[in-house]
């Protein structure tokens, strides 16, 4: 793809995508009134599923490739521009403060953050072997398991919240299934080619390998989640968002990362390593930390959020000086 086509493509790609994530967002909201569960709940184990789509078939197809440096960093900054990018971005287009499903964030929050210390704990040797990427996926198949029988037992209980519910009737089946296949489809489709032609608008200006890995294509595989979060937080319905990022946090490590790790040993340099990781649980944690504070996402935090995301991009930068 020459450069002429890159630019063409990458623009045509953000407005299909922009529509496209309005018809995922209306069809999961559908999804959540038929099947009487909290948006924050379908964000997180279906929307995400979808929008982190892009950033499996990069992390394997560069695993396959023998560049684990891009599939392991792909991963690890997804998450950190998930939460420093798309989540502010949510706080900022939301007409409402967001308030947070304070069942499914509690048992969800102690999962993200202790996937992420395990994971670093793997990797801290500088190799996330085969058998170590299997453990990462049996885990989030824990998860899920453990997510219904939670789900089971509060509907059974009647103790489950619902957050955000709309107020109109529910759409036929028929209809949610065609809008939400549609809008992933459109968001799949538009951010492969995001994908593809961002890495020759980069090389285009001058950015080096290193940079494209860990920023550019980590950043263009985050596309998805970007525009579901804020085609959510329009439609005030935030709380998918919400769902939709920790979700996706989960999966990039335990499914995206493992699933990688899987079909071929990834080592990366313990420097890297250990800039990465660190860099991540820090954002992580700053962001359960902020969800938590009465269970409200509001602006400010959003704002907090986004600064580290700036630090971290900068100290990124200042890693590879030679970047430019």
């Amino acid at each position: 793809m020459g450069l002429g086509a890159a630019i063409a493509a990458m623009t045509i790609s953000f407005a299909v995508l922009v529509r496209s994530a309005d018809w995922l967002v209306e069809g999961a909201v559908g999804v959540a009134q038929h099947l009487k569960v909290s948006p924050m709940l379908i964000g997180i184990v279906i929307v995400s599923m979808g929008t982190t789509a892009p950033e499996l078939a990069v992390s394997i197809s560069a695993a396959l490739g023998g560049q684990p440096e891009i599939a392991l960093g792909n991963a690890v900054g997804s998450v950190i521009y998930d939460d420093g990018i798309a989540l502010p971005l949510v706080a900022l287009f939301s007409p409402v403060v967001i308030t947070i499903d304070r069942f499914v964030f509690r048992y969800t929050a102690v999962f993200l953050i202790a996937v992420d210390l395990f994971a670093y704990w793997l990797c801290a040797d500088g190799v996330l072997s085969q058998g170590e990427g299997m453990l990462l996926v049996l885990g989030f198949g824990g998860y899920l398991a453990y997510t219904y029988r939670v789900r089971s037992r509060s509907s059974a209980e009647g103790t489950e919240t619902q957050v955000e519910q709309s107020d109109e009737p529910p759409k036929a089946w028929g209809r949610i299934s065609f809008l939400f296949l549609l809008g992933l489809t459109g968001v799949l489709v538009s951010s492969e080619l995001i994908v593809v032609s961002a890495p020759i608008l980069a090389r285009a200006a001058g950015v080096s390998n290193t940079i494209i890995g860990l920023l550019v294509i980590a950043f263009g595989t985050s596309v998805p989640e970007i525009a579901t979060c804020v085609a959510a937080a329009r439609r005030r319905q935030g709380s998918l968002a919400v769902g939709n990022i920790l979700g996706a946090d989960i999966l990039n490590i335990c499914w995206i990362a493992g699933a990688s790790a899987m079909v071929n040993d990834l080592v990366v340099a313990q420097s890297d390593i250990h800039f990465m990781f660190p860099s991540m649980i820090i954002i992580v944690g700053v962001m359960l930390a902020l969800l938590r504070l009465n269970y409200r996402f509001e602006k400010w935090k959003g704002g907090v959020l986004l600064l580290l995301c700036v630090v971290y991009l900068i100290a990124l930068w200042s890693k590879n000086p030679g970047s430019v």
